[in-house]
């Protein structure tokens, strides 16, 4: 179910003492071919962490043999040492796998601050190495988990023979531009580096793009996707985006579902917008008002939230003629009133919340979590 149900792909997950849990904390896939076609997105964030410059080089030809990725620690702010610290690891995993060090990325998610034990580092990538197996994807899965309580993996096996494996960590800080997450997709097609850009650009936009936990952008966020070509199997495009766009939507809502401390999740659809830009702004207003999402954990259907935070949109609507849904009860249309809010039961974990802006003829569904006391408390402690 991970990275290696796609074929020509190998991968590994070790302990390499860089967590103090002593848990596995490195990840190792390599692309075996005969296609390195590659592509990636990165977070927007303007501070980003050395990993993220080093695979923003690497990635510019569309062309990777590996990817090599570490928890405990993010690498970020570490200075010209730091930067020394992901060249040479990735030095190590090409010495390693007789590769170039220039068609590896190198990821990291943990800590801002602190400089990583390159020792540790080496030691990790050689024992990941040795032990690269086709059943080897569940272990890198676990090796990139920091705050995860569970891996992250997702498939799709194509009818036609081709086949698609991912693997995602995150669990909190998860907003546009990406999300605290670290993504690999594989896949088996027989595909170029542009066709995998288009596709996999198309796909986080309505995936890992509307996931909004907390408001809040990593200086770390990394989603790739590799193509080994072992199938001989081309695809139509459209097919591809569609597969690449379930294995990616899958991904996104385990890592809602992990979100630090939530007791709901929460979808915000927002129909019946002037543009999805629209649509999304408004959805996004909703997801990054904590008076909502506290209203939410304490199963308090207070509508009055939802529309006011709607109204610090600059979306296309005419305040008085908004409708809003919670679980399926209309609890306000045009302006006033509708059902009883004691109509709606907030005890299940899965909230949908429906706001027709009555201006247009388009939409978009932005996903979040509520506010909990064990989100506060697990934050406030992060770097202790």
């Amino acid at each position: 179910m991970t990275v290696t149900v796609a074929k020509g792909f190998v991968a590994a997950g070790v302990p390499a003492g860089l967590k103090k849990s002593g848990n596995r904390d490195l990840a190792l896939v390599q692309n075996l071919g005969p296609l390195n076609a590659a592509a990636a997105v990165f977070t927007t964030n303007r501070c980003q962490a050395n990993p993220i410059i080093w695979s923003k080089q690497v990635i510019v030809d569309g062309e990777v043999a590996a990817i090599v990725l570490n928890s405990g620690g993010a690498n970020c702010y570490t200075g010209a040492q730091g930067f020394q610290t992901t060249h040479s690891t990735a030095e190590v995993v090409a010495e390693k796998l007789g590769v170039s060090a220039g068609d590896v990325l190198v990821c990291s998610t943990g800590l801002i601050g602190e400089q990583l034990d390159l020792a540790k580092l080496t030691s990790g990538v050689a024992a990941a190495a040795a032990q690269l197996s086709d059943q080897g994807g569940q272990m890198a899965a676990e090796a990139i988990m920091t705050t995860d309580s569970v891996s992250k993996t997702a498939s799709h096996l194509s009818k036609d023979g081709w086949s698609i494996g991912g693997m995602a960590k995150g669990a909190g800080m998860l907003a546009p531009g990406l999300a605290t997450m670290l993504v690999v997709i594989t896949t088996d097609v027989v595909a170029d580096s542009k066709m995998l850009d288009r596709a996999l650009r198309a796909a986080t936009r309505v995936t890992f793009d509307r996931l909004d936990s907390d408001g809040c952008m990593s200086t770390n966020d990394q989603v790739t996707l590799m193509a080994s070509g072992a199938s001989g199997i081309s695809p139509a495009e459209a097919d591809f985006t569609s597969a690449l766009t379930e294995v990616a939507m899958s991904l996104a809502l385990q890592l809602l579902r992990d979100a630090e401390g939530s007791s709901h999740d929460i979808a915000i659809q927002v129909v019946n917008a002037a543009t999805e830009e629209d649509a999304v702004e408004v959805g996004r207003s909703v997801a990054r008002n904590n008076l909502f999402k506290a209203a939410i954990y304490g199963n308090d259907p207070n509508w009055g939230r939802i529309l006011a935070a709607v109204g610090v949109t600059q979306a296309a609507f005419d305040p008085y003629d908004i409708d809003v849904e919670i679980n399926g009860v209309s609890v306000s249309r045009k302006g006033q009133p509708d059902q009883s809010r004691d109509l709606v039961d907030l005890t299940p974990r899965e909230v949908s919340i429906r706001i027709s802006l009555n201006a247009g003829i388009c939409a978009a569904t932005v996903f979040t979590n509520d506010l909990t006391h064990e989100y506060v408390e697990e934050n406030s402690a992060y770097s202790s």
